[in-house]
């Protein structure tokens, strides 16, 4: 009933956002690489597998998988200009039943970093969900010093909702993260965040 679309597209003004495909793996490559100094300090340790083919391609199975089974919205940011890969937003972790909820992640090149663009996706994802996704609840974090991506949530209407001790290993180790989330009729201020 509420599964996702197999083909899964959508479009903002400047983006459209869709699951990894096989073919986009050098751009990925590519964008990852250049943005490897901007990325590391709030992403995970890489492996030593982490550009490879079969890691990517893996990647794109899971996309497929994610959304073939309701659990996961994967989607790469390709802007409408020049078809450019920016960036991927993931609306994971959805949960039905009472929470009807999902988390969200998101990461963006070191060239398209604070033009907008995140901020299109994040508020085009969330809607998203709710409208068609029939989910109340998405939730994000972040570390606490990160305040491009602190400011982005809040500006996206996403409210401060406390803290995680420990939440994620982050540049190889423990880290605890503020926790933000958007509700869908949000009694604490604007409803539809986003």
């Amino acid at each position: 009933m509420f599964g996702l679309p197999r083909k899964l597209t959508i479009e903002t003004e400047r983006l459209i956002l869709r699951p990894p495909h096989h073919n986009d793996f050098r751009n990925w490559v590519q964008l990852r690489s250049d943005s490897r100094d901007f990325l590391s300090p709030w992403d995970p340790v890489w492996s030593d597998e982490h550009l490879t083919r079969k890691n990517f391609t893996n990647r794109v199975y899971w996309a497929q998988r994610a959304i073939k089974n309701g659990n996961g919205c994967p989607l790469f940011l390709i802007r409408k200009t020049d078809q450019a890969l920016i960036g991927a937003i993931t609306l994971d972790n959805i949960r039905r039943g009472p929470a009807q909820a999902g988390t969200l992640g998101y990461w963006t090149g070191q060239a398209f970093a604070r033009q907008g663009f995140m901020r299109e996706a994040v508020e085009c994802v969330v809607l998203h969900a709710f409208r068609k996704l029939d989910l109340s609840r998405v939730e994000a974090a972040c570390l606490p010093e990160n305040q491009p991506s602190r400011g982005l949530l809040e500006s996206c209407r996403f409210k401060y909702e406390g803290v995680a001790q420990s939440y994620l290993q982050i540049a190889g180790r423990w880290r605890t993260h503020v926790l933000y989330a958007a509700i869908r009729h949000d009694r604490r201020g604007k409803t539809e965040a986003g």
